[in-house]
């Protein structure tokens, strides 16, 4: 009879670490090929610029507002049940989306997308909590996280092939077909369920007031510079204060604020992934514009240098999340978020005459740093809070990862246009684009330095198998 449970035990470990992988590989898939797909959308459904950036835009929103909440019901109802609905509303929205007419139609889809994807992307780290013991964890993370790094690494190129000759439909076409395939797996495969907070109630007024908070914070920080962005971030921070404040009187919380206030690895982790995403992700836009614009490459062959990052990142996450199985993970976090900063520094001497060469080595760098950070990070939040929220534990933190995306972006938007200004990029403004670029990677790696601090402060984690 052991036997037999230890098979079984090794088979719904199996399903879920496929399941969960497959789920968040599709979601930066997605998000990927789309962004290379853009131009041809705008020209077949007549969409200026700022309608093509709600395409983005609408669906990272929607993906952040309900990331929380899900996490809360998929710990009340079950994390099996949510991923599974999650994968349905992904399949069915990217049916809506190939067959959309006009652009309102299309964005309103994207907005359905991001709900299910959050669904997805909510929920599958918790259930790799719930089935993978610590010493066990770091391993499975480690898989998880490099499926998302692969997904960031293939959408560009396979996205970019599809619309080239299918037509940009064809992407959604795609993801629907494996969406559905997915879905048809967890439910033959995955019989058991997980809701250890069965029978708590959804707290409904934090979940509208963390929205409508999220929506103005977020919506704000891609406005900036303009003073619209900072009536709306600021109406945003006001907006947190009332959502923690009726979080800390309420007796269901949909976010606990104990998780912060009384759990240190669990709330210098959060920060500390926040931190990380605010200094990385528009990286990859001040290089598309560097390469492009200063160096002279086509949009193929500057994503070809831009594709060493994600590549390094998938190699490594695996080994780093095994490391973090057997080595503290604030140590390795620590020194991933320490090789991220390095990277970020030297990319800040980027000038007209820097050779292709230096700039992927530090695109490998960074690459590396993150790897070592992301999945032991992940893997010392999940193994700081309690079975319960595990749903709402993987929930926030991918909302500091789609929170940070955007404050990231506000910053390098920001920054372009104090040394560029709004004029078109030709050759008489590349020695500014240069020093905003170089001012930008100065910021993200003082960004970094503090992650190193918020990294280390927040103590051991006591994820380390026993005999160890």
């Amino acid at each position: 009879m052991q036997t037999n449970s230890l098979k079984t035990d090794k088979s719904i470990k199996r399903a879920v670490l496929l399941a969960a992988t497959l789920g968040s590989f599709l979601t930066p898939f997605m998000g990927s090929s789309i962004n290379i797909a853009l131009p041809t959308i705008g020209r077949e459904l007549s969409m200026d610029a700022v309608l093509l950036g709600w395409l983005p835009t609408a669906y990272l929103l929607a993906a952040a507002v309900f990331l929380v909440p899900i996490g809360k019901v998929a710990d009340i109802y079950g994390r099996k049940r949510v991923f599974t609905v999650g994968i349905w509303i992904d399949a069915v929205s990217s049916v809506l989306c190939a067959l959309a007419g006009g652009s309102a139609w299309l964005i309103g889809c994207r907005v359905v997308q991001g709900i299910g994807n959050a669904m997805m992307f909510g929920t599958g780290v918790a259930m790799l909590t719930s089935v993978f013991p610590s010493g066990q964890r770091g391993k499975a993370l480690g898989i998880n996280v490099a499926a998302v790094y692969l997904g960031l690494s293939l959408g560009p190129f396979l996205g970019g092939l599809l619309t080239q000759y299918l037509g940009w439909r064809s992407i959604f076409w795609a993801n629907a077909l494996v969406s559905a395939m997915v879905r048809l797996f967890v439910l033959s495969a995955i019989k058991q369920e997980w809701a250890e907070a069965k029978g708590e109630r959804l707290d409904i007024v934090g979940s509208v007031l963390y929205g409508v908070m999220l929506i103005l914070l977020m919506y704000g920080l891609t406005l900036l510079p303009a003073r619209a962005g900072l009536y709306l971030v600021g109406l945003g921070i006001a907006g947190l204060g009332a959502f923690i404040r009726w979080e800390i009187q309420t007796p269901h919380p949909v976010l606990d604020m104990k998780l912060f206030l009384d759990n240190r690895v669990f709330a210098f982790s959060n920060l500390a992934a926040l931190i990380n995403y605010s200094a990385t992700f528009g990286v990859g836009l001040l290089l598309s514009l560097y390469l492009q614009f200063v160096k002279g490459l086509d949009p193929a062959h500057a994503g070809l240098v831009l594709v060493a990052q994600p590549v390094v990142m998938s190699v490594f996450s695996p080994f780093a999340g095994r490391l973090s199985d057997r080595v503290e993970s604030r140590i390795v976090a620590s020194v991933g978020m320490g090789l991220i900063a390095i990277s970020l520094s030297l990319l800040s001497f980027l000038n007209e005459q820097s050779s292709l060469a230096f700039v992927i080595a530090c695109l490998l760098l960074l690459g590396l740093g993150f790897a070592l950070f992301s999945s032991p990070n992940t893997n010392a939040v999940m193994g700081s809070v309690e079975s319960k929220f595990y749903g709402v534990a993987s929930a926030t933190l991918g909302t500091m990862r789609l929170t940070g995306q955007m404050l990231s972006l506000g910053l390098v938007m920001w920054l372009l246009t104090v040394y560029v200004g709004k004029v078109p990029i030709t050759p008489e403004v590349h020695a500014a684009l240069v020093l905003g670029t170089g001012m930008a990677f100065r910021v993200f790696a003082a960004f970094c330095a503090c992650g190193v601090w918020a990294s280390w402060i927040r103590g051991m984690t006591g994820n380390l198998p026993a005999q160890l």
